[in-house]
């Protein structure tokens, strides 16, 4: 059983930056791929960006590339998603997610879900 605990949510301006963190209970935390999705008021859950257990690997939504980093310390058990340059479009819950061997990715159903934690982007 894994329980995932996101943080580093909050409001800030348009061009600001936040750093999200997902802490994660439960053992063997490398052998999961690790990811954040985000829904935005009205919208459908999607895929945000996702790591592998080694780290090695990093995938991202087209709307984000270039302006979130996605990143994970195993000793510490905790991935991270460095958001840069945030526009309005942005605003929305962001959920960590964890999935067992294998990718986080847009077509992907994780094994597990954070409670997600609230950005707000103002203009």
């Amino acid at each position: 059983q894994v329980q995932l605990v996101e943080s580093g949510g909050g409001l800030v301006q348009a061009g600001g930056s936040l750093r999200l963190s997902c802490a994660a209970s439960g053992r063997f935390f490398s052998s999961y791929g690790m990811g954040w999705f985000r829904q935005g008021a009205g919208k459908e859950r999607e895929f945000v960006a996702g790591i592998s257990g080694s780290g090695g690997r990093k995938d991202y939504a087209d709307s984000v590339k270039g302006r979130f980093t996605i990143s994970r310390d195993n000793a510490e058990k905790t991935v991270y998603l460095q958001m840069n340059s945030l526009t309005p479009e942005d605003t929305a819950v962001y959920y960590c997610a964890a999935a067992y061997l294998d990718y986080i990715r847009a077509n992907l159903i994780p094994n597990y879900w954070g409670r997600g934690t609230q950005v707000t982007v103002s203009s």
